[in-house]
């Protein structure tokens, strides 16, 4: 997946809006054999219950949560908010890509009790 990143980074920088970018990962990511989904709606827990709902950007491989931003750079802000959603929903892995900032930026985080969590609330 960073190869697909860097690729669209390196044509397009932080000078188009997210959604060209967000179009031109989506194209790569398949060009790599990947599958992807786009603007799912994915349901956020709260003690095993049911309290909202999140869109994120990108799930690849039903595995791998992604968020892309075409900022100057990230704040703490994006960051959390992207954390809370991780946390929140049945998925371990999330990418957090910034295609904005002079540098390309991918933050990974991983949630470990996420799979536990919701292996033991889907049953």
């Amino acid at each position: 997946m960073r190869k697909a990143c860097f690729k669209v980074w390196k044509e397009f920088g932080g000078a188009f809006k997210e959604k060209i970018i967000e179009r031109a990962l989506t194209e790569e990511l398949i060009n790599l054999g990947l599958e992807v989904v786009n603007q799912k709606s994915i349901d956020i827990y709260y003690h095993g219950k049911k309290i909202g709902a999140y869109i994120p950007d990108k799930i690849v491989n039903d595995k791998i949560l992604l968020e892309i931003k075409c900022k100057t750079f990230l704040t703490k802000e994006d960051e959390r908010q992207f954390w809370l959603y991780l946390k929140g929903s049945k998925y371990k892995i999330g990418l957090l890509i910034n295609f904005g900032s002079e540098k390309l930026e991918i933050k990974r985080r991983i949630y470990d009790k996420a799979r536990e969590k919701f292996s033991v609330n889907q049953r």
